[in-house]
């Protein structure tokens, strides 16, 4: 596996496999209901694209494959974190993570998931709130959290 940066050609990829990876990995954790607000297969790839330049974003590819991406913006946001569902718990989201974090000196904060929080406290993130978001009428529970960089 090797991170490389983002490119334009990725972003339909990386949409398939956002997709993909709610509706599987985090339906332990959300419903159908939920997953479809927060996942719903209709991504805008021109604001997604968009987006991804205006961060600093990786992918991580296998065998030619994108396995997982990640973004963070220049105020320490880190947006987007996701694994295929298929290479999960294999090192591939703390190799992101770790390139993210790179990029910021100070505070880092993330939204995440109930599913992502575990991950987020084991590389010292801590729970700032808990808080619901809206997406498309429904609610979605999720956590803001922070970690503080040397």
């Amino acid at each position: 596996m090797f991170i490389r940066k983002y490119e334009s050609t990725d972003c339909k990829e990386l949409a398939e496999l956002f997709y993909n990876t709610v509706h599987t990995i985090n339906a332990k954790d959300y419903t159908k209901e939920q997953l479809d607000a927060w996942a719903s297969g209709q991504v805008d790839l021109e604001k997604w694209d968009q987006s991804f330049q205006e961060h600093f974003t990786v992918v991580a590819v296998e065998n030619g494959i994108i396995v997982g991406f990640g973004d963070i913006d220049t105020t320490g946001y880190l947006d987007r974190l996701y694994i295929h569902k298929n290479n999960q718990r294999k090192g591939i989201a703390t190799a992101i993570c770790d390139q993210l974090e790179s990029k910021v000196q100070g505070k880092i904060v993330t939204h995440a998931s109930v599913t992502a929080k575990p991950f987020f406290e084991k590389r010292g993130y801590k729970v700032l709130k808990e808080q619901q978001v809206v997406r498309k009428e429904i609610f979605l529970k999720n956590y803001v959290m922070e970690k503080n960089q040397l």
